[in-house]
C-alpha cells in the first residue's frame, strides 16, 4: 500500500508541476499589447460614429448642443460627452486638443476643423468628425447649416480651401 501511496503522491506532484509551469510559459510569452490597444481604440472610434450617425437630419441651431438642434461644436461636444469626454465648447478650442495629424493619416475618429464662412479668417470657426477614410476618400459627419450630415472632404469645393488642420484625440484615457 505505501508504493501505490507514494505513486499516487508522486502523480499528483507530477501533474501539478506540469500544470504550473504550463501556466508559467502561457505568461511569460510576449504579448502585442499596441494591437490590443489599436483594436480597443478602433472600438471606440467606430461606437463614436455609430452614436453620432444616430443624429443624422437633426437640425442646425446656433448655439445648439442637444438633439433638438445642434451647432458644429454642440454636435461634437454631445457626441463625446456620451463617451466620458470633456471637451472645451467651441471649434477653436477643441482644435487645441490632441495630437494634430496630416490629411493622408486620418482615421475614423479624428476631427477635422476648418475656417468658418470667411476665407480670409485664420481662425478655426468649424468642427466634423472623420467617419470614414477608405481607400483615402475622407467622409465626415457635421452639423451643417442644413443640420447634421455627412460630406466628403475630397474635392468638395467648399471644405477644401476652409480646411486648416486635423486632430487624433486621445481614446486611451477615457
Amino acid at each position: 500500500m505505501s508504493k501505490n501511496i507514494f505513486f499516487s503522491l508522486f502523480i499528483s506532484f507530477f501533474s501539478s508541476y506540469i500544470i504550473a509551469q504550463a501556466s508559467v510559459d502561457e505568461v511569460s510569452e510576449p504579448v502585442d499589447s499596441s494591437g490590443i490597444l489599436d483594436e480597443l481604440i478602433d472600438q471606440k472610434s467606430d461606437a463614436i460614429i455609430k452614436y453620432a450617425k444616430q443624429f443624422m437630419g437633426v437640425p442646425y441651431v446656433w448655439g445648439g448642443m442637444s438633439p433638438s438642434g445642434f451647432d458644429c461644436s454642440g454636435f461634437i461636444n454631445y457626441v463625446f460627452r456620451g463617451f466620458g469626454f470633456s471637451l472645451t465648447r467651441t471649434s477653436y478650442g477643441m482644435a487645441e486638443l490632441g495630437t494634430t495629424v496630416s490629411l493622408k493619416d486620418l482615421e475614423p475618429g479624428d476631427l477635422m476643423f476648418f475656417k468658418a464662412r470667411n476665407l480670409n479668417s485664420r481662425q478655426v470657426g468649424h468642427v466634423a468628425l472623420v467617419v470614414d477614410t477608405t481607400d483615402g476618400i475622407i467622409q465626415f459627419i457635421h452639423a451643417a447649416r442644413t443640420g447634421i450630415r455627412i460630406d466628403t472632404f475630397n474635392n468638395h469645393s467648399y471644405y477644401v480651401p476652409r480646411y486648416i488642420k486635423s486632430k487624433r484625440l486621445d481614446y486611451v484615457g477615457f
